[in-house]
């Protein structure tokens, strides 16, 4: 068994040099090409409408609003001005989103997103989505862009197909820093020990993004004014907030994951993202929560501990997102799709229990 022989210092790590590194290295120089499209692209869009402006700026080697969802998948954050003043209303009718309502006396003519507005007062994402996509449309149809990139026309959020390799959605957002949403007012949890006070400080100041995003309608017998608030509203991303919490041996042991993920739970349609990786990881924190459980000489037991509790959600059809536990992030996918992943990675984390050398051949 991986997780306790031996060896497992020098398994781990010779497959993290060679294995992730190498996955690392090949992302590294994708992100530069595809960065550079879309700050081509955006510069044309702000051109025309100049509240969609291109927020991607480099910072110490990484891009910031930049996420890797796969090596061929990616998206980048797009932060809008806070113009106007909106109420943010997060009161759990809605899963993993909130609305921005107009205060109290403010007029719809105030605001900078004043045709963006619904008649009820709510700054439409729906409505912010469609615009800009169909601005980002325009765009690419004209040269030299489409020589080299054409738009993914599947839903209402904006993607782009990048030298026919590379997926790459652009998503409009608010940043939120400083303020936590009442969905997630329960964590930190009061029995584990992880995480100490002072980091848990952190995440909360961290806050997290509103972004625009089609999502899944909760309920699939829901009315249409029910669809109509889901669309309009925006969903929580609390990305940043969770890669606070991600040091050290854990974000190595998440590197291997993903690394693993790529390679033997890939298919087209599957249900195992990067992200649910990581909410699994978050979950195995609260388990051990010692910094020498993380160690390199550990991590062969957490990663079968993950694994196995992929197993687990797959089995159930359900995971639940780490701080906003009422959002089931296998929601309307596939179940045949499910199935699939959960016989891909239980034959995955077999191999890893059975064969201490299996990253040698994984």
């Amino acid at each position: 068994m991986l997780g306790h022989n031996p060896n497992t210092v020098y398994e781990v790590n010779n497959y993290y040099n060679e294995k992730v590194q190498l996955r690392k290295n090949r992302v590294s120089k994708v992100v530069y090409r595809v960065v550079k499209v879309v700050q081509d692209v955006l510069k044309e869009v702000e051109a025309q409408e100049p509240r969609f402006i291109s927020t991607t700026i480099e910072n110490a080697g990484r891009f910031e609003g930049f996420v890797v969802h796969s090596p061929h998948e990616f998206e980048i954050i797009m932060y809008l001005n806070q113009m106007g003043v909106f109420n943010f209303v997060d009161d759990g009718s809605i899963q993993g989103c909130a609305v921005l309502k107009l205060s109290d006396g403010r007029k719809r003519s105030m605001s900078l997103w004043v045709e963006f507005i619904t008649a009820s007062g709510y700054l439409s994402a729906r409505k912010i989505r469609n615009r800009f996509q169909s601005i980002v449309a325009q765009v690419v149809e004209k040269a030299p862009f489409r020589d080299y990139c054409t738009m993914i026309n599947d839903n209402s959020d904006v993607r782009l197909r990048v030298d026919d390799k590379y997926t790459v959605q652009i998503t409009t957002a608010f940043r939120c820093n400083g303020i936590w949403p009442r969905s997630a007012s329960h964590w930190p949890l009061a029995g584990p020990p992880w995480p100490p006070a002072e980091l848990a400080g952190q995440v909360k100041t961290e806050g997290f993004d509103l972004t625009s995003r089609e999502t899944a309608i909760t309920q699939p017998n829901s009315n249409k004014q029910a669809n109509t608030m889901e669309a309009d509203a925006w969903a929580m991303n609390l990305a940043s907030a969770e890669n606070v919490l991600l040091i050290g041996g854990r974000r190595k042991t998440l590197s291997i994951l993903k690394c693993l993920r790529d390679t033997h739970l890939d298919f087209a349609g599957t249900p195992v993202t990067n992200y649910i990786l990581k909410t699994l990881v978050l979950y195995e924190c609260e388990k051990h929560c010692a910094d020498y459980e993380w160690d390199d000489n550990a991590i062969g037991d957490r990663m079968i501990g993950i694994l196995l509790q992929l197993v687990s959600c797959l089995q159930c059809r359900r995971c639940a997102h780490y701080f906003l536990p009422s959002l089931d992030l296998l929601r309307s996918k596939p179940p045949h799709a499910i199935e699939h992943s959960a016989q891909l990675t239980w034959a995955l984390v077999r191999k890893l229990m059975l064969d201490p050398l299996a990253l040698q051949s994984l």
